[in-house]
């Protein structure tokens, strides 16, 4: 009677539901053991995979966003630096057009000074040449005023005395 047995109303009968059990216990070990292992193992190294992939992705980005930061960095730096330069080469430009301005002007206060002086020394030997004709002029014209030859001595007295006259007469 009970191989007979009516389970429900399937109409199954307890042996075949044994043999379907059974079966599907046995195919469910054979697929666990052939494909599940298998394809876990596969769906596990396909996890591990992408993990690292991200993980790989998230270490690129990062290493590209340091560059990018260092990059920043120097570009700041090298302005900076450039600033730092300009502001140098200006003020070394400044430095060398006030000495050479200085230079310039101290040549110049010394050519004025050279040409001050020369023009005094030629007033000078203007003066001991006009001082030395006017010396031949008055002797010639004392010889024939007083009708005789002084000699060296009288001539010079003579010369002397009339040059103080002039000196004299030139300072009024």
């Amino acid at each position: 009677m009970l191989s007979h047995l009516i389970i429900g109303a399937s109409g199954l009968y307890l042996g075949d539901m044994l043999f379907i059990a059974i079966s599907f216990i046995v195919l469910m070990a054979l697929i666990a053991r052939v494909a599940w292992n298998p394809v876990t193992k596969m769906m596990g190294e396909r996890a591990d995979k992408i993990a690292n992939d991200i993980d790989s992705a998230k270490k690129s980005r990062q290493e590209a966003t340091d560059l990018a930061d260092q990059r920043r960095d120097a570009l700041s730096h090298s302005r900076s630096e450039a600033s730092d330069i300009v502001a140098d080469a200006k003020q070394n430009g400044e430095k060398q057009r006030t000495t050479i301005v200085a230079d310039a002007q101290n040549e110049a206060t010394q050519y004025k000074q050279n040409a001050r002086k020369d023009i005094e020394q030629e007033r000078q030997d203007a003066l001991k040449n006009v001082q030395a004709d006017v010396a031949d002029i008055s002797v010639e014209i004392a010889s024939k005023i007083i009708k005789k030859q002084l000699d060296p001595e009288g001539q010079q007295a003579l010369i002397n005395s009339y040059i103080e006259g002039l000196g004299k007469h030139e300072s009024r």
